[in-house]
C-alpha cells in the first residue's frame, strides 16, 4: 500500500508515520491497541462516503474536521489513537480515498511497533504465514471464499495462530482479510515490507534446492547487506525446481544463480 501513496499524500504519511512512532514508543500495549482502532477508523471511513469526503476536504477548515472526528470516535478509541486520526484529517490527500488507507497503513506500522525487538519474528512469522495460505489450498480458498463471513475466516486464523504466534502477527493476518489489497498474499507481503521498514531493512526472498545451515544464511545476508548498504532480512524457500544454486529477489532485483537458469542461458546461447 505505500507505494500507492504520491504527491500530497505521501508527504502526509511519511509526517504521521513519525509521529505516531513517537507516540508509542517504548510502549508495545499502547501500540497494538492504536493499530486494532486505526484498522477500525478505517473500516469506517471507507463505509461512510459522506464522512470520507468531508474529513478529506481541503476546503473544509481544520477545526470542523476535527470536532467530527471527536463526535465520532471521542470516547471509542484511545486518546492517542484520536490525536493521530485528528491529525490525520488536517493534511492534505490526492484523493478522499488515500486518507482511510493511511490509516490502514499507520495500524500496520503500530502493530510492528507493538512487536518491540521481536520485529524480526514478526517478519518471519508473517513470510510463514503467506506460505502456509499459498501451499495449502484449502485453506486459500477458505480465507477468498465469498460466502464465508469476515468473522468466519478471522476465527479460523485465529485458530490457527493463536499460541502459537506473536499477537502482532495474529492481528497482520487477521487485517489480511480486510480486502483492502488483491488478496491475502498481497497484503501478508505488503506487512513485511513495513515491517522491515520499520527496522530499517531490506527483504529477501530466497530460493534454494535444499535449506541452509545458519553460517551459510549469515553469509548470504552479509553479502547482501553489503551490496544494499543496509541490514538485509531472508525469507528464504526450499523450492526443489531451483535444482541447486540461489535465486534471490530483493526489490525489483533478481539475482539467479540456480542451475536451471544457468542451463536456460546454455539453451539461449545455443539458439541464437
Amino acid at each position: 500500500m505505500t507505494s500507492s501513496f504520491r504527491g500530497a499524500s505521501a508527504d502526509s504519511v511519511a509526517v504521521l508515520v513519525d509521529d505516531l512512532r513517537g507516540a508509542v514508543a517504548g510502549s508495545p500495549e499502547t501500540a497494538a491497541a492504536v493499530a486494532g482502532e486505526l484498522f477500525s477508523v478505517a473500516q469506517t471511513l471507507r463505509a461512510e462516503g459522506s464522512m470520507r469526503r468531508f474529513v478529506s476536504d481541503v476546503s473544509v477548515p481544520d477545526e470542523a474536521k476535527s470536532g467530527l472526528v471527536g463526535q465520532v470516535f471521542g470516547g471509542k478509541v484511545a486518546e492517542a489513537t484520536l490525536t493521530v486520526v485528528r491529525s490525520a484529517v488536517s493534511r492534505r490527500w490526492v484523493s478522499a480515498g488515500d486518507l482511510p488507507n493511511a490509516l490502514e497503513h499507520l495500524g500496520v506500522v503500530a502493530a510492528v511497533a507493538s512487536a518491540g525487538d521481536q520485529a524480526g519474528r514478526l517478519s518471519d512469522e508473517l513470510f510463514a504465514f503467506a506460505q502456509a495460505v499459498k501451499d495449502a489450498p484449502e485453506l486459500r480458498d477458505a480465507l477468498s471464499d465469498p460466502a464465508r463471513t469476515l468473522e468466519d475466516k478471522a476465527r479460523l486464523v485465529r485458530s490457527l495462530l493463536d499460541g502459537k504466534a506473536l499477537p502482532a502477527t495474529t492481528t497482520l493476518a487477521v487485517q489480511s482479510l480486510a480486502g483492502t489489497h488483491r488478496t491475502v498474499a498481497v497484503a501478508l507481503a505488503e506487512y513485511q515490507k513495513v515491517a522491515a521498514d520499520v527496522q530499517d531493512r531490506g527483504v529477501a526472498t530466497v530460493r534454494v534446492a535444499r535449506d541452509l545451515s545458519g553460517a551459510e544464511r549469515d553469509r548470504l545476508a552479509d553479502v547482501l547487506s553489503r551490496q544494499y548498504g543496509r541490514p538485509v532480512h531472508l525469507n528464504l524457500v526450499v523450492d526443489p525446481t531451483v535444482l541447486g544454486g540461489i535465486r534471490v529477489e530483493i526489490g525489483d532485483d533478481v539475482i539467479d544463480g540456480t542451475v536451471s537458469s544457468r542451463l536456460d542461458d546454455a539453451r539461449r546461447r545455443l539458439a541464437g
